[in-house]
């Protein structure tokens, strides 16, 4: 599954891997490719597009490399769907070096109209990378489902 094409700079992806699945952000920024990737962990659950704006919760978190930021940025949000029971479909993230400081925008989930696929348990080291691509950044990791 592939995002909708509006900007071709910036999208997210998802792509096979055994029995989890991997994401991927791409974006002009590395905050941007960020916001994509997490775009990507919420599509593994639901049509991000599907969930609305209506609360936002803060998300900070910090690591020793850009890697190991993602996968903590993931987690985190991972954290704050369960405990909070809700669903995010937008992100502004800012990175400085090693720390994050992000906003995601989401809703309580409604089982009836978000439709969740699947239950996502963390990131994994699998396939992690943050990386200058082109013109942009990819921020990619496998998720454990």
């Amino acid at each position: 599954m592939r995002s909708p094409i509006r900007d071709p700079a910036v999208w997210w992806e998802h792509f096979p891997h055994g029995a989890d699945i991997g994401v991927r952000g791409r974006g002009p920024t590395r905050a941007a490719a960020f916001e994509q990737a997490a775009l990507a962990l919420t599509a593994v659950i639901t049509e991000p597009a599907g969930v609305v704006p209506r609360e936002t919760v803060r998300v900070e978190c910090e690591a020793p490399d850009d890697e190991l930021l993602l996968a903590a940025w993931l987690d985190a949000l991972i954290y704050e769907m369960a405990t909070r029971r809700m669903l995010f479909g937008r992100f502004r993230v800012k990175l400085d070096r090693t720390r994050l400081d992000a906003e995601a925008d989401g809703e309580p989930i409604d089982v009836a109209r978000h439709r969740p696929s699947v239950e996502v348990k963390g990131a994994t080291y699998t396939e992690l990378r943050v990386a200058r691509e082109g013109d942009g950044w990819v921020a990619q990791t496998v998720v454990d489902v």
